[in-house]
């Protein structure tokens, strides 16, 4: 059995997709970040940079004791060698898939998540910073565009981690300020995709949690207003 520590967030998602698409028994751990659940030392155990999602697997392949896996890149990586699935074994197929899921976790998770940010939940409206991100998501979306205008999936001919990684990112298009019938490559993808059993039921499981959004002074502090300092009791509990 996989824990899944987990709130419905775009990464939390990742791995719920890849979860239901290959099969592997699993039990979702909520950790309600808009209350501060994240900074709990007990969490703080398993994912010391206080983000969703963790896990936590009690039959790794070594075989004895649990292993532990934080950042959502690195849980893909980890569940797809455990399990032989969703990840080439060639050398070339596997590096293919490898650079997509860093593109993801290094430019349009990063950039996408600033998009959201500063167009939603910034208290102050800022038109540079807004402009910024919003064009710096539509340019890595026409990179994707690109891509997927010669491959039917990220990667390469077959669904893998890849496609997993980055389809959340992109659910939110509109929030985004995005227009997929810019991108029609993407949107093509994007409906096949979503239209997986496995991506149904993955986002299905986001309805057994109230997602109601909480977004005043003191929500803020909790999600945007932590510094080393200020969680320094936390992490020394």
């Amino acid at each position: 059995m996989i824990d899944v520590y987990y709130w419905p967030t775009p990464n939390g998602h990742k791995i719920t997709m890849f979860l239901e698409e290959t099969g592997m028994d699993y039990r979702l751990v909520p950790v309600d970040i808009r209350k501060g659940e994240q900074f709990r030392p007990e969490f703080l155990a398993i994912s010391p940079n206080n983000r969703m999602p963790a896990i936590v697997d009690d039959q790794p392949a070594a075989g004895r004791g649990t292993q532990s896996v934080f950042e959502s890149g690195a849980i893909l990586l980890y569940l797809a060698e455990k399990s032989g699935k969703l990840l080439p074994s060639d050398a070339p197929g596997r590096v293919s898939v490898l650079q997509w899921l860093f593109w993801q976790a290094g430019g349009l998770g990063p950039m996408a998540g600033q998009n959201h940010h500063f167009s939603r939940y910034a208290p102050e409206k800022l038109p540079y910073a807004i402009e910024r991100y919003v064009k710096e998501t539509n340019r890595l979306y026409g990179v994707l565009d690109r891509r997927l205008a010669k491959s039917p999936y990220v990667a390469a001919a077959d669904y893998s981690i890849a496609d997993i990684a980055i389809y959340p990112w992109i659910v939110p298009w509109e929030m985004q300020q995005q227009n997929l019938e810019d991108f029609p490559a993407l949107k093509h993808w994007f409906e096949a995709v979503a239209s997986r059993p496995s991506t149904l039921r993955a986002y299905a499981r986001e309805n057994e949690f109230s997602r109601t959004p909480v977004v005043n002074d003191e929500s803020r502090k909790v999600l945007f207003g932590q510094t080393a300092q200020s969680l320094s009791s936390t992490y020394e509990a």
